[in-house]
């Protein structure tokens, strides 16, 4: 593991992911080791306040400079994007944020000999010609959204650093991500946060995809062991520098239903397809990540069933509806 007195960046620590994955690098490295930045202030109350926050707009890269001189990082996790259905609503901002968002994150840590970058990738890479079913590592990537196509720009640029520079940057193709902490932030898979919340406050739930549309899925706890198992892996464990594959489950709207209909019987569904189902129509239904595997050790642990359990605890909780 990693020195536990490294300064560590995150960028894009108010979303989804960030939130939690800030959260869980301060208990690693101690709250004032563990610098969250984004655009905005964050709403939760805890990352605001249980260590230093900076507002940083990550196409400022003179900010971002004075922040890498200020506080000598020696991992950056580089987060902030924008998500695959808001990209297609502007996708010449989508692409100038993800691809020079990441070059100055890139171009600081080779300026500022940062030891490890960590930039997530996505099932988005993959396109209509990617094989469905248990898509492979190294296949055919055609991906049709600025989202999928700033994401495969961006694993080649990753390991060119890597090539040609020798910068220590790491990538997961993340599916779509699951967890009660955050809300929803503009993705295709985003149906399966959003359901829980509907399920326990109206009973019901209208979804933008059709019910037999699978997706591959991750409960947000295996999203934040992969990542952190990965980050922690020896370098030479660390075979794929563009971005590893990774998967927990996949499931429909119809099984996730099925699912939530054990816990909250009376939860009912209904379909509505819009320009979404588009998308995941051209995404994988189901993830092979061998890789992943066998060069670190990566075992997810949440299926749907146990997913299904906890989420629904939990937003009880955060809710305090009555169990």
């Amino acid at each position: 593991m990693s020195n536990t007195k490294d300064t560590i960046l995150v960028v894009g620590a108010g979303g989804q992911l960030g939130s939690e994955l800030t959260m869980e690098l301060r208990k690693l490295y101690g709250d004032a080791n563990v610098v969250a930045s984004d655009i905005q202030t964050p709403k939760s109350e805890e990352l605001r306040e249980s260590g230093p926050f900076e507002t940083l707009d990550v196409l400022d890269k003179n900010r971002l400079g004075e922040l890498y001189s200020k506080y000598k990082f020696k991992q950056v996790y580089h987060l902030a994007a924008v998500l695959s259905a808001t990209g297609e609503k502007n996708p010449k901002f989508a692409w100038k944020l993800n691809m020079d968002g990441l070059f100055h994150v890139l171009d600081a840590a080779l300026e500022h000999k940062v030891e490890k970058v960590y930039w997530p990738s996505s099932i988005a890479v993959f396109g209509p010609n990617t094989p469905r079913e248990n898509t492979p590592q190294h296949t055919v990537m055609d991906p049709n959204t600025v989202y999928g196509i700033s994401k495969q720009a961006g694993e080649r640029w990753c390991e060119y650093y890597f090539e040609k520079y020798g910068l220590d940057v790491r990538s997961l193709r993340y599916p779509g991500l699951i967890g009660y902490k955050a809300l929803p932030g503009g993705g295709t898979t985003d149906y399966a946060v959003d359901i829980y919340h509907q399920a326990l406050a109206q009973k019901t739930y209208e979804c933008f995809l059709s019910e037999n549309t699978y997706l591959p899925m991750m409960y947000m706890p295996d999203a934040l062991k992969a990542t952190l198992d990965l980050m922690h892996a020896p370098a030479e464990q660390v075979k794929v520098r563009s971005s590893y594959n990774l998967s927990a489950m996949s499931f429909s709207p119809k099984e996730i239903t099925e699912a939530i209909q054990k816990h909250i019987p009376d939860f009912t569904i209904s379909y509505k397809p819009d320009s979404r189902q588009q998308i995941a129509d051209s995404w994988p239904k189901s993830i092979d990540d061998s890789a992943a595997r066998q060069d670190w050790n990566w075992k997810p642990q949440f299926g749907l069933d146990e997913m299904t359990e906890d989420m629904l605890v939990n937003l009880k909780k955060m809710q305090e509806i009555p169990a």
